[in-house]
């Protein structure tokens, strides 16, 4: 990825769309087809020169095109290079090669959340009857399994392939409509031919630049990527706390977690995934910006996009990358999950044991009361609320020891987990 976004690689993408144009151009009449010829056979580029050139010039664009038609001349064709740039603005050459460059992230980035999706749906298997407890306002609520949560996450990366899809297809169009848009050098056909020979579409309308609202949007994507790749992480952090220690990250031969405390095994790759994904997120409001500028175009998005795309690109395949290794070396404790529901002996039940009781005939209001004492009281003094619902003569008086034991069964709790895991991956196939 970042190679993708090395000078050397932008003005490459500079060089093949001024060749794409010349080569257009002359097919249609407009450039001596030799010119053409001798361009892509002899144009070349050197990063020094060019920004050497740049410090003088402090125009990176005359910079480069400077540099390539030294590059002519040094090869005995420098009548040739007047055709270079013919027709063309500044950024009629840096936003369809900029174009380019967010292909083929896009590319790498589909590869992984692809990679993702996989390691989330392997493990959500694995998972998928170990029984775990779900929590609201991180209180225990009712039971789940811990592949409902990794199903939960993969279906989210599938959205986000999608989306990503998308957003990339938005962002792979080129422009040569020239200073104003109005295609006063070349016509709208030029401009859909060269961008059609570089694998683009043309834009139906721009102004000096392609309008920014695609790449605001394709930026806000990657951060909604990254958004869930810190909720996962945070939850394994959530997961790895020593009072809960129902899953934590790989922690390695040989890895230490502080110098001050040998015991310390910190999830430190969780926090790494939560702090930079931060990062895309604000790069994303600084995209927004870019999106107003003033009139047919002025550079304040420029500088700002040098950073913001190449950042965000780089940062949010890391951290695919981290994360995917994150889910698919986690280490599960299913004991550990299964003592944890224990820890309430039987209060995560309350929901259904309501329920029961007014089915059963008695009023939604008393059930609550009742049910709520007892639960308020095992809460309080660590006591046992099955044994209490148990012993409770306005609760045998509606249920009986097998409906009170029904009620209490984490078969009938999970009893669906099949059918949503249907609905997750069979849809999807």
């Amino acid at each position: 990825m970042g190679r993708i976004w090395s000078d050397e690689n932008k003005f490459r993408g500079w060089l093949e769309v001024e060749l794409a144009a010349a080569e257009v151009l002359a097919e249609r009449g407009e450039v001596p087809a030799e010119a053409a010829r001798l361009l892509r056979e002899h144009a070349r580029f050197d990063v020094a020169r060019i920004l050497e050139i740049e410090r003088e010039v402090k125009h990176d664009v005359i910079a480069f095109t400077t540099a390539v038609s030294e590059s002519m001349a040094a090869a005995g064709h420098a009548e040739a290079s007047r055709w270079l740039h013919y027709g063309l603005t500044s950024n009629d050459v840096v936003d369809t090669a900029q174009a380019l460059q967010v292909s083929q992230s896009s590319d790498l980035l589909l590869d992984g959340v692809d990679k993702l999706r996989a390691a989330l749906k392997k493990r959500a298997f694995e998972y998928k009857h170990t029984v775990q407890i779900g929590r609201t306002h991180g209180v225990h609520a009712e039971p789940i399994t811990f592949g409902l949560k990794l199903a939960l996450w993969y279906d989210e990366a599938d959205r986000h392939y999608r989306r990503l899809s998308a957003a990339a297809a938005e962002m792979r169009v080129g422009k040569l409509s020239g200073a104003v848009g109005n295609c006063a050098h070349l016509d709208p056909d030029a401009e859909e031919a060269i961008s059609a020979k570089l694998g683009l579409k043309a834009a139906p309308i721009s102004s000096q630049v392609i309008s920014r609202d695609r790449h605001a949007s394709y930026i806000a994507t990657l951060g909604v990527i990254t958004a869930t790749l810190e909720k996962i992480a945070l939850e394994v952090r959530h997961l790895q706390r020593t009072e809960v220690r129902e899953a934590e990250e790989p922690f390695t031969t040989g890895q230490k977690g502080s110098s001050a405390m040998p015991h310390k095994r910190n999830p430190v790759t969780c926090e790494q995934i939560c702090g930079l994904a931060r990062v895309v997120r604000a790069n994303a409001q600084a995209a927004f910006e870019n999106i107003a500028l003033w009139h047919e175009r002025d550079i304040s998005h420029s500088s700002v996009e040098r950073v913001i795309l190449a950042d965000s690109a780089i940062l949010t395949d890391y951290l695919l990358a981290k994360t995917t290794w994150l889910v698919a070396n986690m280490r599960v404790y299913p004991e550990r999950m299964r003592r944890n529901i224990d820890l309430t002996r039987g209060l995560v039940f309350s929901g259904q044991l309501l329920l029961d009781l007014a089915a059963a005939g008695m009023l939604r209001e008393k059930a609550y009361k009742v049910v709520q004492g007892h639960a308020m009281r095992a809460w309080e003094e660590e006591g046992d609320f099955r044994a209490a619902i148990n012993s409770d003569p306005e609760v045998r008086a509606v249920l009986s020891a097998e409906k009170i034991a029904e009620s209490f069964s984490l078969d009938r709790q999970l009893r669906n987990v099949d059918r949503i895991f249907d609905r997750v991956f069979s849809e999807r196939e």
